[in-house]
């Protein structure tokens, strides 16, 4: 049967920055959405919009025909998928499975053969756009799977985002999001020099920033988070930890493929920096920090 609002019961594991957004999408799209996250308590405000609490993944899972994760670290996205109690064990056959989690494009090829043994579909769909794109439903939806898999969720990704590919097979969409971690990581660097500079020279940022993002010095990162770093905003549209889990898992992918990534490799060395100092749990953009 086709997925659609009548149809599908759609589970939603991971309600955080961007989770909470992604799953008010669906529940406005008209889907019954169930939910379950570590915390219950920061879940509140789904449950009173009417979402359906579960105290397991395995127990969401059971009851949903469709169900999209994105939660922290691929340790967190292999437990909950491939654990004894985990979603493929409890999931019925026929279920779509989407890991929108930025995750180990091996461990999306595991997924998919454990899901296909246990005839299930799984789709590993990671999203760049941070909390912004979340919010507005404009994700970008970078996806590795089955061709006829990924036909089938279109209902779900459209509520979700706006620039929906399919890459390739399993593991593609996770090889594509290391793509754009990498292009970010040495981008955010040159954002946030760029700004010390007019800064120590004596130049008003935010006329600075009119001047240039325009032009050739353009970019979502400068246009989206530089005006936060003017006004000394550095909570998390996307956790400086999680983008440190990002570069690691993509240097790991390029040494098994035997590739050299200095400008990745300098990005991590400072955001690690930033992590030993306490900020964690701050923006991507609080990189400007390691400066000022």
């Amino acid at each position: 049967m086709a997925i659609s609002p009548a149809a599908t019961k759609v589970g939603f594991v991971g309600t955080g920055v961007m989770g909470s957004s992604m799953a008010k999408h669906l529940l406005n799209g008209g889907y019954e959405v169930h939910i379950y996250t570590r915390t219950k308590e920061k879940a509140a405000e789904l449950l009173e919009l009417g979402m359906v609490w579960h105290d397991s993944p395995g127990e969401l899972a059971s009851v949903c025909g469709a169900i999209i994760t994105i939660v922290g670290y691929p340790s967190d996205v292999e437990d909950i998928y491939l654990s004894e109690r985990g979603i493929i064990g409890s999931a019925k056959p026929g279920t779509y499975l989407i890991d929108m989690t930025t995750s180990s494009p091996a461990l999306a090829v595991r997924i998919h053969e454990a899901a296909a043994a246990a005839g299930q579909h799984s789709l590993d769909a990671p999203v760049s756009g941070g909390d912004i794109g979340a919010r507005n439903a404009a994700l970008s939806i970078m996806v590795g799977g089955d061709e006829a898999a990924f036909t089938e969720v279109q209902p779900l990704l459209s509520l979700m985002g706006k620039n929906i590919v399919l890459q390739g097979g399993p593991g593609a969409g996770q090889h594509t999001k290391m793509v754009n971690q990498i292009a970010i990581a040495s981008n955010m660097i040159g954002v946030c020099e760029a700004l010390v500079y007019a800064k120590h020279a004596g130049l008003n940022l935010e006329s600075v920033l009119r001047s240039i993002e325009s032009g050739a010095a353009g970019s979502w990162s400068l246009s989206n988070l530089a005006p936060r770093v003017i006004a000394g905003n550095f909570e998390p549209g996307f956790f400086v930890k999680h983008f440190i889990k990002d570069m690691g898992i993509a240097l790991d992918a390029a040494a098994e493929m035997g590739i050299e990534l200095p400008g990745l490799s300098l990005a991590k060395e400072l955001y690690g920096r930033l992590a030993d100092a306490g900020l964690a749990d701050k923006g991507t953009h609080a990189l400007y920090l390691a400066w000022d």
